[in-house]
């Protein structure tokens, strides 16, 4: 297991660990209460870095990026972001990835065990584009900051007034010496932002939002309360509610897809989809009240399969369990009770985000 650059640090404020896509990742500081009213009260801190990059460098790495991915790349702005899919030629995902349009490069955020499959992936269609793959993991490390006070703890640490930022508008400050990007991440919670650090700065970057976010309550957060935050806004990720047997639409990736752009990998499937205007299968949400289920538990409408779980986490704002899963077409009505097999305990369809 890849350990956390900040693993030392992590043990001091008596972390538990954990395994995530093969990296190491904080589970959590303690019992998670704390870290959940910080992120929805005041502002928490994140420790990112156990997801991996990629950069893509040379004068067609524009071009080449944008006939891989479901979004638009060509016309992006640089110092922008945007949330893409790449799928195969069949229209199932490959991975998921938030681009960044640098200067001089594209960059690419991925989930953790995802990197090389994705650089195999680029590379196979990799033919005479002037266009070249980066390793980018090692240089570059996430941390990302949620809650109401995020502003409050941007201002402070860098000394000037830091006005919130839009999802995917981005940003380049110096913190803590550092040269930093600052990208908007709401999908999760409304007021968060991420920061691309360079790794070997991780520390001295961590430390100075810790001090900076003293007075606004600030509380590092692990990633089973990040988890239950995502659940929770409805947001699906990659290799725990999307496989690479998802097509797109399934999980609700339409914000993902533009439709305007012209030829990608896959492209033609993704259109085909679109124009039939229905999925057979939907990722939704599910209210379970105190009923144990895990991931993968089937969901039945009379002796009828029609769906199963992906993610499930105990919503305080619910009060109650809460899952996201994918539902037959025929069964997604909100309020439509579900059976989990194996037993009579009933669940609920809820439509997402989860209200609270």
């Amino acid at each position: 297991m890849e350990p956390l650059s900040l693993h030392f640090v992590h043990e001091e404020a008596a972390a538990r660990f954990m395994a995530v896509g093969g990296r190491e990742a904080v589970a959590a500081y303690g019992t998670g209460d704390d870290e959940y009213r910080a992120a929805r009260e005041a502002v928490a801190l994140h420790d990112a870095s156990y997801r991996e990059s990629l950069r893509i460098t040379g004068e067609d790495r524009a071009s080449f990026l944008h006939g891989m991915v479901t979004q638009e790349v060509k016309n992006l702005p640089e110092g922008q972001a945007t949330y893409a899919a790449l799928v195969t030629v069949k229209g199932a995902m490959v991975a998921d990835a938030r681009i960044l349009k640098r200067g001089a490069d594209l960059l690419l955020d991925l989930e953790p065990g995802t990197g090389a499959k994705v650089r195999e992936f680029l590379e196979k269609y990799l033919i005479s584009e002037d266009a070249e793959l980066h390793e980018a993991t090692g240089e570059l490390g996430l941390l990302r900051l949620l809650g109401p006070r995020t502003a409050q703890v941007l201002t402070a640490a860098l000394g000037a007034p830091s006005e919130p930022l839009g999802h995917h508008a981005a940003r380049q400050v110096t913190l803590a010496g550092q040269p930093v990007w600052l990208v908007g991440n709401t999908a999760v919670e409304p007021h968060g932002v991420d920061l691309w650090v360079p790794r070997a700065a991780l520390e001295a970057v961590w430390k100075a939002l810790t001090a900076a976010g003293a007075d606004a309550g600030l509380r590092p957060l692990g990633f089973e309360t990040l988890e239950l935050l995502r659940v929770e806004a409805g947001v699906p990720r990659y290799g725990q509610d999307m496989v690479d047997t998802t097509i797109p639409m399934e999980a609700n990736l339409t914000g993902a897809i533009s439709y305007n752009k012209g030829c990608y990998i896959g492209q033609e499937v993704i259109a085909r989809a679109t124009f039939r205007g229905h999925m057979n299968r939907k990722l939704t949400g599910l209210l379970l009240g105190d009923v144990d289920a895990a991931p993968g538990t089937e969901l039945r409408r009379g002796e009828k399969k029609v769906g199963w779980l992906t993610s499930v986490v105990r919503s305080p704002a619910q009060g109650q369990k809460v899952a996201l899963g994918y539902v037959h077409r025929d069964s997604l009505e909100p309020g439509t009770e579900l059976t989990l097999a194996g037993g009579p305990a009933t669940v609920k369809v809820a439509p997402l985000p989860f209200k609270g």
